[in-house]
């Protein structure tokens, strides 16, 4: 088998896994399919992800059903205005030895699994959030200049309500900047909130199987940054992000218009990442541009910041990012 067969087989493999997994996860939640693809391809990358939607939509329960069909360790942290960062990250007790003896053992605190769900990440106060950035980059913990590692693979799922603003603290832009994905969770249609009324009260009671382990995942992040990123393609993700600085040598109309802070290098990486997940589903060991115009906007939504002008105007992220999209060509002059 020559190495073109071989990235072949390999991509059908993953095509095949991947939808068992997306497949287990559909029989417990009802609809949300681009949601669902989101978070799985954040997972086969081992990115982060933030979910942001309205009370009741599901978003608790996906990420509890996802922890289960992958067979992975799961805490949920409920962030409160008075939680502490030693409520996340565990803290040095005095403890009594059988000899009588006292003397400090680090007891650990939740964050210490595999799928952490920060429900509400931003009902904490910032110096609580901030707790976080280590994990999420690291995914160590450093107590007391004592440094602890995490078990592989870590993922962070945070959610956050953008319709209570009161009582909440706005993300920092440095841990916004650690999730590789901000997902948007909408509103089910006419028939699947048919469906969610038929299972919540007639008591059918829907339990996924394990189909997946924490070291297949790891094996799967590896395969995928082999998958090759052409020279061109590459290109045109530099220029994709770029063009979100304003008043830099890319920039469009829009961006000098209504951005005030364009992206981080860490945006171009989701993008090639995400990209070689699509590029792998479609049964290709390469990247093609459209894996990359899939990807872009939940890659990039949370990493731009809008100036006053398109804030007053009511102008969002996503039609800014939009209009981005349609103005810079797929091919450099």
């Amino acid at each position: 088998m020559d190495e073109v067969q071989k990235a072949q087989h390999l991509a059908e493999e993953f095509r095949r896994r991947y939808e068992n997994v997306r497949s287990e996860i559909g029989k417990v939640i009802v609809g949300h399919e681009e949601i669902v693809h989101g978070v799985l391809t954040a997972l086969m990358i081992g990115g982060h992800v933030l979910l942001e939607g309205a009370p009741g939509l599901g978003k608790t329960l996906l990420v509890r059903t996802l922890a289960n069909t992958l067979s992975l360790d799961f805490n949920r942290i409920q962030f409160t205005p008075d939680l502490m960062p030693a409520d996340i990250l565990g803290t040095n007790m005095v403890v009594e030895t059988p000899d009588g003896r006292r003397q400090f053992e680090f007891q650990k605190g939740p964050i210490f699994t595999q799928i952490c769900l920060a429900d509400e990440i931003n009902r904490a106060t910032p110096k609580t959030q901030s707790a976080m950035l280590e994990t999420m980059q690291e995914g160590t913990v450093t107590v007391g200049g004592v440094r602890y590692e995490l078990k592989k693979p870590f993922f962070v799922m945070a959610t956050q309500n953008p319709i209570e603003q009161e009582g909440t603290y706005p993300l920092p832009e440095a841990q916004l900047d650690r999730f590789l994905f901000k997902l948007v969770v909408g509103y089910s249609n006419r028939e699947e909130l048919a469906t969610i009324i038929d299972r919540t009260t007639r008591g059918i009671v829907i339990e996924s199987q394990k189909i997946m382990d924490g070291d297949e995942i790891i094996r799967w992040q590896g395969v995928i940054r082999q998958v090759q990123l052409s020279t061109h393609v590459r290109d045109y993700i530099v220029r994709l992000v770029l063009a979100t600085h304003p008043e830099g040598p890319e920039a469009v109309a829009i961006s000098n218009k209504f951005i005030r802070w364009g992206s981080s290098p860490r945006g171009a990486q989701a993008i090639a990442l995400a990209a070689k997940v699509r590029a792998m589903l479609d049964g290709r060991f390469n990247v093609a541009v459209e894996d990359v115009r899939r990807t872009y906007l939940p890659a990039l939504r949370h990493r731009i910041i809008l100036n006053f002008e398109a804030l007053a105007e009511g102008i969002d992220p996503d039609q800014v990012l939009l209009d981005i999209l349609n103005e810079v060509p797929q091919t450099a002059d």
